[in-house]
């Protein structure tokens, strides 16, 4: 047996087996996420003022509204409100399952090579949706509500509905937390040998175009939003470049040594 099989975990146990820790997985998964959706259903209405003091810091007095038009829309955005916030409390466990999982039939330099990523990927998540929620909601908000006012002797009023707002909310938080994983991506594609720095510099200009495309489609339609997604992804591109060209240059020290 060579050394390289030596290096993998002794994990040759028939199907079966795998299917049943497949279950195990799975089970404490949803053990896991039903635990969290009780606890943010219990507070779901701290969660969802949370959610809505953008809003509130947007309107100019301080005293705008929310509505709801059906009388079951209320309950219902406290279901959204708890699984979204289940969701995220539990998404750590759900991944330690996950690479409890697949990490037995990985090697040792796989593992140490993929680490990396498992750690980067919640940072940088956590990172682009606190940057919509801090930055961009307040900021877009204020563009909205700026159209309030009298026209032609009559008042427009902003009346956002719970249920548009929360799904603009989420929206919001998703699109900015997903597309902050731009760097996680390319690193892997890199490190699978798909690509390298040097495609990746050629197709600069539409990797840009690409990005501005993709942030005119998935936020509001205002320049403002588009360009504090397009910008940061811009920026993180660049840095994945010199990332990958700090690891390219280690490789070689250490092929040459």
């Amino acid at each position: 047996m060579s050394d390289r099989d030596n290096e993998i975990d002794e994990s040759s146990a028939p199907l079966l087996d795998h299917l049943i820790e497949l279950r195990n997985r799975l089970l404490w998964c949803m053990i896991g996420f039903a635990a969290a959706f009780g606890l943010c259903f219990y507070f779901a209405t701290e969660i969802f003022e949370f959610l809505v003091r953008p809003l509130q810091e947007a309107f100019a007095d301080g005293e705008g509204r929310l509505i709801y038009t059906q009388l079951y829309e209320a309950f219902f955005v406290e279901i959204k409100v708890a699984m979204f916030g289940a969701f995220v409390i539990a998404f750590p466990l759900i991944a330690m399952q996950i690479w409890a999982f697949v990490a037995p039939g990985l090697y040792k330099n796989e593992k140490r090579a993929f680490l990396p990523f498992l750690i980067a990927t919640p940072i940088l998540f956590t990172a682009g949706a606190a940057l919509a929620y801090y930055v961009v909601m307040p900021t877009a908000f204020r563009f909205f509500l700026a159209y309030q006012g009298d026209v032609a002797g009559l008042d427009q009023e902003a009346l956002p509905a719970i249920g548009d707002y929360l799904s603009l909310v989420m929206r919001f938080i998703l699109i900015f937390g997903i597309a902050f994983l731009l760097p996680v991506l390319l690193l892997l594609l890199n490190r699978a040998g798909l690509v390298d720095r040097q495609q990746l510099v050629k197709a600069r200009r539409y990797i840009i175009v690409l990005v501005f495309i993709i942030a005119a489609v998935f936020t509001p339609p205002d320049p403002i939003t588009q360009l504090m997604l397009a910008v940061p992804l811009c920026l993180l591109f660049e840095i994945t470049l010199l990332i990958i060209w700090f690891t390219d240059r280690k490789r070689r020290k250490s092929q040459s040594a």
